[in-house]
């Protein structure tokens, strides 16, 4: 799997939020580099399992859907009459 890229927008919204939870809920100041390092960590090693779960979600989704256009495109079959 090619890496986890994101817009340098988002990467640093992503670096704040995440600064902002370890200082709010735990105390931990975290900010800068640190934080833009820190989220690269989470990226690299959380990101592929949440990326990989939206594959499967996704999968399961147009599974069920082709499934149903199925269904729907042989009720659309005519019976067939074979004249003797």
């Amino acid at each position: 799997m090619s890496k986890i890229e994101l817009p340098k927008d988002t990467r640093d919204a992503l670096a704040v939020a995440l600064s902002r939870y370890l200082k709010d809920e735990h105390d931990v100041e975290v900010t800068g580099f640190d934080a833009h390092f820190l989220l690269d960590f989470i990226i690299e090693t959380i990101g592929p399992h949440v990326y990989n779960q939206g594959l499967a979600d996704t999968h399961a989704l147009l599974s069920k859907k082709l499934d149903e256009l199925s269904e729907s495109i042989w009720h659309l079959e005519k019976r067939a009459k074979l004249r003797r």
